[in-house]
């Protein structure tokens, strides 16, 4: 797909950055070219390697264009007042570039890894969105909110700028809440064709973006081998079991499911189906994935955000060869 049009037919391109298995100092280079390349936006990750911040903070330093934007960082692993400090201090090193996206997260992260009870996670994200709204646009806060409270806190400097929320969301509740109280929604581990059920829980007027997981090469394969244990890990999480659920591939993934909650791992791993794959992971040649990645744009996603998985080849290389404005 040529830079120009892209530019007619998506808008937005984001990646995923640390990539997997590169140095975050190592990317200093890559981060400088990425708006030359018609890239738009860089977006973390945080599970169990970098944090959600801190990457973002030096992206900001080497391009003083790129929008940066977290996907996500967690509502229970920090307190509310420090995630409010967090944000504005990458809004101010950013100089008014980025995007905070919350979300509950899971309970292996919340719970197992961090030692936090994962309970209500609608709730809190809810509670922990209104205040962040509040403390962000320079407010004193005190109050009790139904999943925690707050008494007396202020940011001691507040964004200049307002600083948009985005929130993780599958299913509808939290569709519409983003809709209600915040500036749009992240989703992910969806297909092209999911884009439109998604949107409409949305609605039009909020921006949806996506992690797309794209794995750029053409031995079909390996793709579908490293995406099979991709989606048992990820799709047994009742979270997103039940998003598969709602977007009608629940019956396609139930021997998986069975499989696994049984404890027979490599039974699961080979009952995923390949359409499954093949829906939910971009793969094959670098020109296909972009094409791929663009069809999502074309069907309701306002940013999409390229999740780089491990191919053996030079990440930094297959990053570049993914832009917009590349062949």
């Amino acid at each position: 797909m040529h830079l120009e049009l892209w530019e007619a037919t998506v808008g937005r391109w984001g990646v995923t950055l640390p990539l997997t298995g590169v140095p975050i100092p190592d990317h200093r280079a890559l981060v400088a070219e990425l708006t030359a390349l018609g890239y738009t936006d860089v977006w973390s990750a945080e599970t169990s390697g970098s944090d959600a911040f801190t990457p973002l903070a030096l992206a900001a330093q080497w391009s003083p264009e790129v929008r940066l934007g977290t996907a996500i960082a967690p509502v229970y692993t920090r307190g509310p007042a420090l995630l409010a400090m967090s944000a504005a201090t990458l809004a101010e090193v950013s100089g008014g570039r980025f995007v905070l996206g919350i979300g509950s997260s899971s309970p292996a992260i919340v719970t197992r890894w961090n030692g936090a009870e994962f309970a209500e996670p609608y709730a809190r994200t809810r509670d922990t969105l209104r205040f962040l709204r509040a403390a962000l646009a320079g407010e004193k806060v005190t109050r009790e909110y139904p999943t925690f409270s707050v008494s007396g806190f202020r940011l001691e400097k507040a964004p200049e700028h307002h600083v948009p929320i985005v929130l993780a969301a599958l299913r509808p509740g939290m569709l519409r809440l983003a809709a209600r109280e915040a500036d749009g929604a992240i989703t992910n581990w969806l297909a092209a064709e999911d884009v439109p059920r998604v949107r409409e829980a949305l609605g039009p007027d909020k921006e949806l973006a996506a992690r797309i997981f794209v794995c750029p090469t053409e031995d079909a394969d390996a793709a579908r081998a490293l995406g099979r244990a991709l989606i048992c890990a990820y799709l047994t999480v009742p979270a997103y079991a039940a998003f598969h659920d709602w977007l009608g591939r629940g019956e396609a993934l139930t021997p998986m499911r069975e499989a696994w909650a049984a404890g027979r791992r490599t039974e699961a791993n080979a009952l995923v189906p390949d359409e499954v794959v093949d829906a939910l992971v971009v793969h094959g040649s670098p020109e296909r994935c972009r094409s791929e990645i663009a069809q999502y744009a074309a069907n309701g996603v306002d940013t999409p955000i390229i999740g780089l998985l491990p191919t053996g080849e030079d990440q930094l290389d297959l990053a570049r060869r993914l832009a917009p404005g590349v062949g």
